[in-house]
């Protein structure tokens, strides 16, 4: 899509039109999801976090500012929050009662993922959230590093070192795991 074809739709949306949200909806849900999935390693969450962010957005959609951001920015950025705040829950949640652990993988991860990429996935898992969040949004969301520090309100020299020691520690777990 060109970017003046999104910024019609975007000012149309701050407009209050359904169906330009729609468009946008089909535009950045599979982006989005994807990057909620990698974060949380759960599909199932990743699909209720993908659809809150877009509820977010509707309701601060008069926030969005196209000339200083990027819709797909703000999208991750809402994304990102959304993530910080579900493994905040998870872990209140894991100190109040002790869940028993589940070493296997759910049946979607196991279709969807190979062995390999699965043991990557463990390994990023490892990560402490803002590591993992760096990564994802580099490696696997292709967003400049300008607009991952952006998202995850860092400087760009911040992230950079964010980057360099989750890529360092996803190599020594790698080479652990894979030998």
């Amino acid at each position: 899509m060109v970017e003046e074809d999104e910024r019609q739709i975007i000012e149309r949306i701050l407009a209050g039109s359904d169906l330009a949200f729609r468009k946008i909806l089909d535009l950045h849900t599979q982006r989005i999801f994807n990057y909620v999935r990698r974060m949380t390693s759960n599909s199932i969450e990743a699909e209720d976090l993908a659809q809150e962010t877009f509820i977010r957005f509707w309701v601060s959609r008069d926030r969005f500012d196209p000339d200083r951001v990027k819709l797909t920015t703000w999208l991750h950025r809402i994304a990102h929050n959304l993530c910080i705040d579900y493994f905040r829950r998870r872990q209140l949640q894991e100190r109040q009662v002790p869940v028993q652990s589940d070493s296997q993988d759910s049946p979607d991860t196991d279709y969807e993922l190979s062995i390999r990429a699965a043991v990557v996935n463990k390994a990023l898992m490892t990560l402490s959230e803002r590591q993992r969040s760096a990564i994802v949004l580099c490696h696997y969301q292709n967003f400049s590093q300008h607009d991952a520090a952006h998202i995850l309100g860092l400087s760009v020299h911040a992230l950079e070192s964010l980057l360099r020691r989750g890529r360092s520690k996803l190599k020594q777990i790698l080479a652990e795991e894979l030998e």
